[in-house]
């Protein structure tokens, strides 16, 4: 199981959320996912962003980190070109963001030192997982949504 300040580490984007409260739910979200996982932080920086990719060298936490930079920078661009037609609340950008594979968590078994894909993540996938922890964590449904919004990966 993994300590608060582990998550912190592998998450230093969460002190992007202004709202001290959802990035209290956003951190628990993270939390529960590793109590219910057997992966620890450490297993995030080796095991790969996708089972879809034979010998994938990049990362999970490189690809997650990378998704939350895009998003920010994304909102900052919609917020140049568009201003207040088209507002967004970056706290539950990131948040979402953030939370966007936490599921995975529940996908993974450690086989011999290794991971593979588990029974779980065989047949429910991390976006439906990611949704059920988010809430549990009292992540508010517009994050909840970002989680969600990518069930037809890999289709």
């Amino acid at each position: 199981m993994a300590t608060r300040e582990q998550v912190q580490e592998l998450w230093p984007e969460l002190d992007w959320i202004e709202d001290e409260d959802l990035r209290e739910k956003t951190l628990a979200a993270w939390m529960l996912a590793f109590e219910r996982s057997p992966l620890e932080p450490k297993d995030l920086l080796e095991m790969p962003f996708t089972l879809h990719v034979l010998d994938c060298e990049v990362s999970f936490m490189a690809h997650k980190r990378l998704v939350v930079h895009l998003a920010l920078d994304c909102a900052k661009k919609i917020d140049e070109f568009m201003g207040t037609a088209m507002p967004i609340d970056r706290d539950i950008l990131i948040s979402g963001a953030i939370l966007a594979d936490v599921g995975k968590l529940l996908e993974y078994e450690k086989v011999g030192g290794e991971l593979k894909q588990s029974r779980r993540g065989k047949y429910l996938r991390h976006p439906f997982t990611g949704v059920g922890l988010a809430q549990e964590a009292g992540v508010p449904d517009a994050a909840c949504h970002i989680v969600a919004t990518h069930a037809g990966e890999g289709n």
